[in-house]
């Protein structure tokens, strides 16, 4: 049986998208064969998705101290369908910011919260302009998820 893994972002200048083609890079390592993964812009993400991934990314800039409204929408609509089924489903969040980022983080660990998801670990969260040490991180992180995901550790 193949795991699946989803990863759900939008981004509006680019820099969320960059972390969001690293984390994909790293989850479909060539190393990595037992998990599917499959990326929709939050606009686009639909409760089926979320109810057929075993574990899930989120990529969000940070926006007026929040998520992105586009991540907003995504929970909008998948939040009642997905509530009861998706209870434990391990959840990291990824956020792009200028500053901190923690506005935003806490706006999805909010929700995340009322859907019961379990945090994989605490946010990756990039603050101010996007070093290559980032995607680095942002890939690292993605074959971390995907081969934890592949050994049924997550």
């Amino acid at each position: 049986m193949t795991a699946s893994l989803l990863v759900v972002s939008h981004s509006q200048t680019g820099g969320t998208r960059a972390l969001t083609d690293a984390i994909l890079a790293g989850a479909r390592d060539e190393q990595i064969e037992g998990v599917q993964v499959a990326w929709r812009d939050a606009l686009q993400a639909t409760p089926d998705d979320v109810l057929a991934c075993g574990a899930i990314v989120l990529g969000t800039p940070e926006n007026f101290g929040y998520m992105s409204g586009a991540l907003k929408y995504f929970f909008d609509r998948i939040y009642y369908p997905c509530l009861d089924h998706t209870r434990g489903r391990p959840y990291q969040l990824v956020v792009k910011s200028r500053d901190d980022g923690v506005g935003a983080a806490l706006s999805v660990q909010r929700i995340v919260a009322g859907l019961a998801w379990r945090e994989i670990q605490p946010p990756l969260v990039i603050g101010g302009n996007l070093l290559d040490a980032h995607l680095e991180a942002a890939h690292e992180l993605g074959m971390t998820i995907a081969a934890s995901l592949e050994m049924g550790i997550i």
